[in-house]
């Protein structure tokens, strides 16, 4: 999944739950994907880190948000 696809997944999820946080959508998008996602999400997450091991669905949310917040771009 490419980033701009994962932006527009966690938009379109956004756009269903308006009154969840940012971390809470990212967990949605991570349990909407499936696993193999999940997975993926999760190991680059990890190497961005430069870590070896995590834990996969919190290190997949963390990945989603740094997607997200990356391409949103600077708060005005």
């Amino acid at each position: 999944m490419t980033d701009e696809e994962l932006l527009v997944e966690f938009a379109l999820t956004r756009l269903d739950h308006p009154d969840l946080d940012l971390e809470e959508i990212a967990a949605l998008v991570v349990r909407r994907v499936g696993p193999d996602h999940e997975l993926e999400f999760a190991s680059r997450s990890l190497a961005a880190r430069d870590e070896l091991r995590g834990a996969v669905f919190p290190s997949a949310v963390e990945h989603v948000l740094r997607v997200v917040l990356t391409l949103r771009g600077p708060a005005d």
